[in-house]
């Protein structure tokens, strides 16, 4: 493919295709197996706040934190009474930030759009979650570092996004035809990831892993 292509999570420029629909073309990354858009396929700032104002996450809605809980059980079970977190693209209505406040967690909050406080971005964790955020980034390499640098030693990074299976699967895939979502991540990317950083990988049902820093 075209030289200049890069991944947006390892750099890598073997670049093979993947699958095209009638709005966007997704590409493979050949070395982390990262699925990604490249940023013509991009909404603006603006387009992209749009949609996510148009979502319904009720911070005391019990279906949306029984949907949670499926990273908030295996999380707390691991770290310390008290730990202090990050809850990393909460959005506007925090519910997981809540709910782990509730347990005695002490949250801080981010997202870029809502809560926009870069100063958290310079303290350090005992823990950092991103619930149904890593498909949103652009950068997802240096962003996921530059989390990763935050956490403390045996700190625990908490993830939650929809993994890839393949090009068949990811053909009916719901979670494509959102616009907002640009890196679509597998467990082998999750794999790769987890080995360059030396991290213990733990996963939970479909779609939550847990990553433990050395």
């Amino acid at each position: 493919m075209n030289g200049s292509l890069h991944c947006p999570l390892c750099d890598h420029r073997q670049i093979d295709p993947f699958y095209r629909d009638a709005r966007r073309e997704y590409l493979l990354c050949c070395q982390c197996a990262l699925v990604f858009v490249t940023p013509k396929d991009y909404l603006t700032p603006a387009e992209e706040k749009a949609e996510y104002d148009l979502h319904q996450n009720e911070v005391y809605d019990e279906v949306y934190r029984g949907f949670l809980s499926r990273l908030t059980a295996p999380l707390l079970e691991r770290i310390p009474e008290g730990a202090r977190g990050l809850d990393f693209g909460c959005g506007p209505g925090p519910a997981l930030a809540t709910m782990l406040t509730e347990a005695g967690c002490q949250m801080q909050l981010y997202d870029v759009f809502f809560y926009p406080k870069e100063a958290v971005l310079e303290k350090s964790y005992q823990f950092i979650t991103a619930t149904e955020v890593v498909e949103h980034l652009h950068r997802p390499g240096s962003e996921l570092a530059a989390l990763w640098q935050r956490l403390e030693p045996g700190g625990y990074l908490g993830i939650m996004t929809k993994l890839v299976l393949d090009a068949q699967a990811f053909a009916g895939w719901h979670y494509k035809n959102d616009f907002t979502h640009v890196c679509f991540f597998s467990e082998q990317t999750w794999r790769w990831w987890a080995e360059l950083n030396d991290a213990e990988l733990e996963r939970f049902g479909a779609d939550v892993m847990l990553l433990r820093k050395p």
